[in-house]
């Protein structure tokens, strides 16, 4: 499974910090997320793999494979919604 493309080009775009703001200069939209979140959109930014994402966020985070699962597959919806 990997990131799909205008999903990824959209996340190219946008400035991260490290409290966990994030800034799509494009759109002119910002928003929040948490440190999870954060780590997840730095991966996506750099990483296509969705595997290889799961995978360091199961090894950095204390979270279990299904939660993990059902979070990444929302946390997309929800990118995809917000980055038209």
């Amino acid at each position: 499974m990997k990131v799909n493309k205008e999903l990824d080009d959209s996340l190219k775009r946008l400035v991260l910090n490290d409290s966990g703001f994030v800034f799509d200069p494009m759109m002119g939209h910002s928003f929040t997320v948490n440190p999870s979140g954060l780590a997840l959109l730095k991966l996506m930014q750099k990483q296509k793999d969705i595997e290889l994402i799961k995978h360091q966020i199961l090894h950095d985070f204390d979270v279990s494979t299904e939660t993990l699962e059902r979070d990444v597959v929302e946390f997309n919806e929800q990118l995809k919604r917000y980055l038209k």
